[in-house]
This record gives C-alpha cells, sequence and structure tokens, in this order.
C-alpha cells in the first residue's frame, strides 16, 4: 500500500449524536499521486513475483502466457468501470461487502463478509508470507528448494511480527509500509530496464512468433482457467478505491480517471516484467524456478544478483503489513454492522488500535499456513474472489432492474458487465472442472456461513442464558485485551457511556471516521484514513 497524500487541516467537525460522519477527503480531484502512486502501488505486490510461473505453467506457451497477462487487465478495467458505477450509486465505504448487502440483502452480504474473513484474507496474507520466506532463505539454498518446514517458520514470524507491530502502535506499521514499498518498485524497475537491454542485444527468442506459441505441453482450456486465476492474483487490489469511497474527493470524476490511468499502466508493468524474464529464461527454466525474479537477477546481475530476492523480500514484507491494515478494517465494519463478534468492533484503550481484529486474521493466517504450496492457496483464493466479483457485477444488473430512476452519476453500458459476466462463466465452470477439490472446499466454506447467519443474526430472540454467555466472553475479551467500542462524542466532549459495564462504551452504529475510545473518562481521537489508523490518542 502505497503512502497517502497529507490531508489539508480543515474546520472543526460537529461531532455531536446528530452530527453527519463522514470520511475526511485525501484524494484531490487533479492528484497524479492518487493515479500513479496511490492506485496502482495498491495492486502491484507479490503477485508479480509468483503468478508468472503458474500462468506460463498453465497456458502451456509463453504467448498465451502474454495473453492472459493482457486479457487479465482487460478484465480487470472493464470490472473495475462496473464497480466504479456501484461506487457513487452507492457511496459507502466497504467495497463489495456493501454493494452486495444493499442489494442482494443480508444474507448475501454475511456470506461475503464471511469467506473474505475466514478465506480471502487469511489465504492472501498466507501466500504474501510464503513468498516472502521463500525469496528470503533462497539466497541459502541456491542449488535445491528451502525445506517446506522453514519456510513455514519464517512465514509465521514474519506474520507475528508485523501483527505485533500493528497492534502495538499504528504510526509504526506506517513506517514499515512506507519503507518497505520500495523495495517491489526497485526490483521490478530492474527487470524491466534488464528485459529492454536483454532485447536491445537480441535475445527475444521465446518472444519470436513460431516459438512463442510452441505448446510446452498440450492445450488444456480448464489449465486455461487456472491461468487466469493466477494472473488475476497479481492484479488484487483494484477494487481499493471501493473501499475508500467517502475518502474521495469528486469520486464521480476520480474513479473513471483512476481506472483508466492506473489499470493500463499496470497491466503494461507486467506484461512487461514477463517479457523481461523470457528474455534471460527458457520457459522450462521459469516454470522449474521457485523464486523466478532471483534466477532472473542470477542469470543477468552477476554478483550484484543479491539486490533481487532482497528487493521483493521487502516488498512482501510490506504487503503483509498493507494486508493487516486492510483486513482490520473489514472485520471492523463488519462488526459494526452486527455481522461479526462484537469484540471485532472494539479498540485498544491507549493505543487505538483493533487489536482483536488483527489477532483473529493473525490466528486463521497461521492455519493456513499449513500448506507451502503457494499456487494452490492463490487457485483457491482466486475462484472465492472472482465468485464474488461476478455476484457484485450481476448486483449492478439487477440495481439497474430494481432502481431504474436511482441517481447514478456514472452509468457505463450494460454491455460491460455482460462481457464480465461471461468471462466470470467461463473462469468459474473451468476451474471447478479442472481443480474440483479445492473450489468444492471454498464453496463448503462458504455454504457454512448460512446456518451462522441463521442462528447469530436472524434469530434475534437468542435465551438469556445464551446472551448471558457471549456478553461474559466479550467482558473477558476486553479484559484481556483492554479494548472498547468506538463511540460518538458530543458537543460538550462528555461520552454516552454503558453505566453496567465500565470497560466499553455504547455501540452507536455511526460512521467509523470519527470515532472516540474511553479510558477511565480519558477521551482520545481516531480517525480512519485511507484504510490506515491515525492514532490520536492521549
Amino acid at each position: 500500500m502505497a503512502k497517502h497524500q497529507k490531508c489539508k487541516k480543515k474546520k472543526k467537525k460537529n461531532y455531536s449524536k446528530n452530527a453527519a460522519l463522514a470520511l475526511e477527503s485525501c484524494a484531490s480531484v487533479n492528484s497524479s499521486c492518487l493515479f500513479f502512486v496511490i492506485f496502482p502501488g495498491n495492486i502491484i505486490g507479490s503477485g508479480i513475483f509468483v503468478s508468472p510461473k503458474g500462468v506460463l505453467e498453465n497456458s502451456s506457451s509463453v504467448g498465451l502466457a502474454l495473453i492472459v497477462w493482457t486479457l487479465t487487465g482487460v478484465i480487470t478495467a472493464i470490472s473495475a468501470l462496473c464497480y466504479a458505477e456501484l461506487g457513487v450509486t452507492i457511496p459507502k465505504s466497504g467495497g463489495d461487502y456493501s454493494y452486495v448487502k444493499d442489494i442482494f440483502g443480508g444474507l448475501a452480504g454475511f456470506l461475503r463478509l464471511w469467506i473474505a474473513v475466514l478465506v480471502i484474507y487469511p489465504t492472501n496474507q498466507a501466500v504474501i508470507a510464503l513468498t516472502f520466506a521463500n525469496y528470503a532463505l533462497q539466497p541459502l539454498f541456491p542449488s535445491c528448494f528451502p525445506p517446506e518446514r522453514a519456510l513455514g517458520l519464517l512465514a509465521a514470524v514474519c506474520l507475528l511480527l508485523l501483527t505485533w507491530i500493528n497492534c502495538f502502535s499504528v504510526r509504526w506499521a506506517t513506517r514499515v509500509q512506507d519503507v518497505f514499498t520500495t523495495g517491489k518498485l526497485l526490483a521490478l524497475f530492474l527487470i524491466i530496464i534488464m528485459g529492454i537491454v536483454q532485447i536491445c542485444q537480441g535475445n527475444f527468442y521465446w518472444l519470436e512468433p513460431e516459438h512463442a506459441f510452441h505448446p510446452l505441453q498440450p492445450y488444456d482450456v480448464g489449465r486455461i482457467a487456472l491461468a487466469f486465476l493466477q494472473g488475476s492474483f497479481a492484479y488484487a487490489g483494484w477494487n481499493f478505491l471501493n473501499y475508500v469511497t467517502e475518502e474521495l474527493i469528486d469520486p464521480y470524476r476520480n474513479l473513471p480517471r483512476a481506472i483508466f490511468i492506473s489499470v493500463p499502466l499496470v497491466t503494461f508493468v507486467y506484461v512487461f516484467a514477463n517479457i523481461a524474464y523470457i528474455t534471460a529464461m527458457s520457459p522450462q527454466e521459469l516454470i522449474a524456478s521457485n523464486a523466478v525474479a532471483v534466477t532472473f537477477g542470477e542469470k543477468l546481475l552477476g554478483v550484484m544478483s543479491w539486490i533481487m530476492p532482497i528487493s521483493v523480500a521487502l516488498s512482501t514484507f510490506g504487503g503483509v503489513n498493507g494486508s493487516l491494515f486492510t483486513s482490520s478494517r473489514l472485520f471492523f465494519a463488519g462488526a459494526r454492522e452486527g455481522h461479526l463478534p462484537r469484540l471485532l468492533a472494539m479498540i485498544h484503550v491507549n493505543r487505538c488500535t483493533p487489536i482483536p481484529a488483527l489477532l483473529f486474521t493473525c490466528l486463521s493466517t497461521l492455519l493456513m499456513l499449513c500448506t507451502s504450496d503457494i499456487y494452490t492457496l492463490i487457485n483457491y483464493v482466486g475462484f472465492i474472489n472472482y465468485l464474488f466479483y461476478g455476484v457484485t457485477v450481476a448486483g449492478q444488473i439487477v440495481l439497474r432492474i430494481k432502481e431504474p430512476d436511482i441517481h447514478r452519476p456514472i452509468k457505463v453500458s450494460l454491455a460491460w458487465p455482460v462481457i464480465f459476466l461471461i468471462f466470470w462463466a467461463f473462469l468459474l465452470i473451468f476451474s471447478l472442472y479442472s481443480e474440483p477439490v479445492v473450489c468444492c472446499i471454498g464453496l463448503a466454506i462458504m455454504l457454512s456461513g448460512v446456518p451462522v447467519y441463521l442462528f447469530g443474526i436472524y434469530w434475534e430472540n437468542k435465551p438469556e442464558n445464551f446472551n448471558s454467555f457471549v456478553a461474559k466472553l466479550t467482558h473477558l475479551g476486553q479484559k484481556l485485551f483492554m479494548v472498547v467500542y468506538p463511540t460518538e462524542g458530543s458537543e460538550d466532549g462528555n461520552e454516552d457511556k454503558d453505566e453496567s459495564c465500565p470497560f466499553f462504551g455504547k455501540q452507536t452504529g455511526s460512521s467509523p471516521s470519527a470515532q472516540y475510545c474511553l479510558s477511565k473518562n480519558r477521551v482520545g481521537r481516531v480517525q480512519l484514513l485511507n484504510k490506515q489508523w491515525i492514532n490520536e490518542c492521549p
């Protein structure tokens, strides 16, 4: 996640109970930083260092692999346009969770949140942490793959360390993000420049048409669908702006402009990075490599090849940190809506960090580290992600039918969601055909949320004994982690308190943009700005 622009100082807001609270705007109308740094920086991550192997292996030829990378960028742009219409029609931060909940109802929104909590974020963080461990250990094992136990252990250490940093201090976590963002930029810059040098020297054997489409193995439609899933992992983050719609100034202009500038830019970087890989390695060498960028560096950088694994390790370390930021925000929003345990909607009384949400995502990610097969994990999360992307885009069509007269500042042609849904159906059907076990496990986990929703949310009149038991567990968690509910402040600076339990204030259901933490009559303000917690507590 790239460093965000510093917000301009604004007039003092009214934080009274009746005041309308909204996320502060940090992205200006003419912000080149938004188009060229923030949005692309959120998309470009560890995927470009891990997905090329999976895309090429499943595509069966260099030429088809490059087509897959390009078409994935095109589909990403189409889906981003559809999300842009939804983002300004339903101007809520929270992305597809908010859209699915508003269009299809509470159950659909809960299932989106349920699968994000149990699969998407933990799996994504596990993949990035394992990529970090792989690139960090590869120089120590130059002639073989690093041991699986070593990979899992180092990935767990990375995750635990960053969770502690995020729990302890938001400012520390932000500084970590700023420093480690340079890693991926340095690595990609070196890869593309070296690729251009290779082409100028005539090293483009595998890019010639007669060789580019020479099949390494028989073409298979199911495996091509898996290649798209592998490529889509690298483009993850394209819906970032939909999670911060309330924080954009003039989103009607900025959302489409960010899409038209940033997505083609990212596609260009990804395609040329893969071209660079092929100029230095044969397809067989790329598929056999466990760390593509390391092999690339060893081929071209000589004694300076150590730069590549260090740069990628820095990039992926920062990627885990950024994912912890975003996951805690989504869990926080879901808990405030009543779709997750109330404890996850609490923050530390002094540090103002969402410790319960961070610890929960850390533990669920550690479970995902039980397997060190990165590419299986990518198929796992890619299938589930695309499933809900399609549901969200279908919701755009449903909303057009149900609410034809609703104000739509951005209105795209219905041809775009139809094209996306055709591609979506192809991807899901053939992915299910090629990896039935992985896809069915994901579907089973998603459907397991139905009884949880019926029991935990739909059934309102639960027995008093059950409610008392849950309340005791919540209070125990509050005492253990020293956390409270964020609450609205009143005009005179006093807080609403729940006198029955001095450990927490009442949950008001207000926007999380301007919240307060309460600890023995000490009030501190907490703001959520561009997915980053800004600690302003005393």
